[in-house]
Formats: C-alpha cells, structure tokens, sequence
C-alpha cells in the first residue's frame, strides 16, 4: 500500500465518519427550531390569556370596556384612559402575533384564529374611534392591516348576543 492510498482511505473513513454527525446536526437544530417555535407561541398563548383576565377579574371593567366598544367618544374620562390602555394592550398583543407569524413562528392556522378574532373586534365603532386617535402607536405595517380590516366594514357580532343596549341604559342611571 502506497501513501496516496493510505490517504485516499483516511478520507473515506473521514466522509462515512462525519455524514452521520452532520445527519445528528441537523436533526438536533430542526429540534431545537421546533422547541423555540413552541415556547414563542406558549408565550403569546401567555399574553392573551393574561390580557383576557381582566374580564372576569372586573365586571366594573367588563362593562365599560362593553360601552367603550359601542361608543369610545363618550365614556367619561378614567373610563376612556382604562379602556385605552386595554386596547393598546389587546392591540399590542396582536401586533406580536402578526409579527410572529411573518417570521414564521405562529403557524396560519393560528393566525387565521387570530385574525378573526381582530376582524370580530374592530367592527365595532367604539374601537375604531380610539384607532383613529392611536393608529400611530403602531408600526405601519401593522397599521396597514387593521386599516384594511376595518376597511371590509363587517358588521359587528362579537358581542350581539349580549344586549348592549342594557349595558349602556345601566350607566347613564
């Protein structure tokens, strides 16, 4: 056996060595890109949740936030700042979502969920006077999507069933 052959050999075993590493490689980091997926979905599934609380913590703010809804012009001053804070936050929290799911971290299927959601939501004009006000709290990008979600002129369901006209008769006594 000559040199060229002894090293010809060595970078056989070499190559058959070293596939198999790179094969655990990449099975490794496609695990790793699975976890970090989940853990940034788990974490906005978190934020929504914790945004959520806030009605069933608080009829008091359960019912404002209902008229702020409806009416956002015409709550009273420390209900338009409570209400405007929810809705930052509620707006926020999407943005997040619709970022995550550019990056591909939120999968369609999820943002669709999310997407309808904000689509049942900004039908109702109280939320859409305070977009008028606020829009630019928000990266344009994301603007742009609530803008031409409003756009559509859906009419507003979210809260139907739940006679909102009693709730508004109820603050005004």
């Amino acid at each position: 056996m000559n040199w060229e052959m002894l090293a010809a050999m060595g970078q056989l075993a070499a190559v058959i060595v070293g596939i198999p590493s790179l094969i655990y490689l990449a099975l490794q980091i496609r695990a790793q890109t699975k976890e970090r997926r989940q853990a940034a979905v788990n974490t906005l599934t978190v934020q929504w949740g914790d945004l959520t609380c806030a009605f069933h913590e608080s009829a008091e703010f359960s019912a404002i936030y209902l008229r702020g809804m409806q009416e956002f012009e015409n709550l009273d001053a420390i209900s338009k700042l409570r209400v405007s804070a929810y809705f930052n936050r509620f707006l926020k929290n999407f943005q997040a979502m619709y970022f995550a799911h550019r990056g591909g971290i939120l999968p369609d299927q999820q943002w669709g969920e999310m997407e309808r959601t904000m689509a049942d939501v900004l039908a109702y004009p109280g939320l859409q006077q305070w977009w008028r006000t606020r829009r630019h709290w928000h990266t344009e990008e994301f603007a742009r999507l609530v803008d031409s979600i409003i756009a559509r002129a859906e009419k507003p369901t979210a809260y139907s069933s739940y006679d909102l006209s009693k709730i508004a008769k109820e603050s005004h006594e």
